[in-house]
């Protein structure tokens, strides 16, 4: 993966890239079920009012905005090659569990495929990024 200039390769960028859109995408969900007006809630279809209405613990909320914009920094970190990337990884991954286990023990069996692949993602980025930290590519 890397060679004796600590250079990173074309997977690095791509992985980086990829994975910061993956959390840009975390924090668009985050701030339209912030910011979500009733007259946009009203637009949608039963099932996903439905999802609108639910209200979760205010803890719930806090996790999925450190989850998602801890993400995006540890992204941004990861491009910029920093070792900070990794905590930041750390935390959001620790964060983004927590919530997706609490969603999936209030869901149907058929709505618990994305809560897993969040989970997965996070662990890939925490995963990877400390391979990075191992392979000289963070500083």
């Amino acid at each position: 993966m890397t060679t004796n200039s600590n250079k990173p390769s074309t997977a690095f960028w791509i992985i980086g890239v990829l994975a910061l859109l993956w959390n840009l995408m975390g924090v668009s969900a985050y701030l339209f079920q912030a910011l979500a007006t009733e007259e946009m809630i009203s637009e949608m279809t039963p099932e996903q009012q439905i999802e609108m209405m639910v209200e979760y613990p205010a803890w719930i909320t806090a996790l999925f905005a450190l989850a998602v914009f801890g993400g995006v920094l540890a992204c941004i970190l990861l491009l910029a090659r920093k070792k900070l990337a990794y905590y930041l990884f750390l935390l959001s991954g620790v964060c983004a569990t927590i919530q997706q286990v609490y969603i999936m023990m209030n869901a149907e069996l058929n709505m618990i495929i994305m809560p897993i692949m969040i989970i997965v993602i996070c662990i890939f980025l925490i995963w990877y990024s400390k391979k990075c930290i191992a392979d000289g590519l963070l500083k």
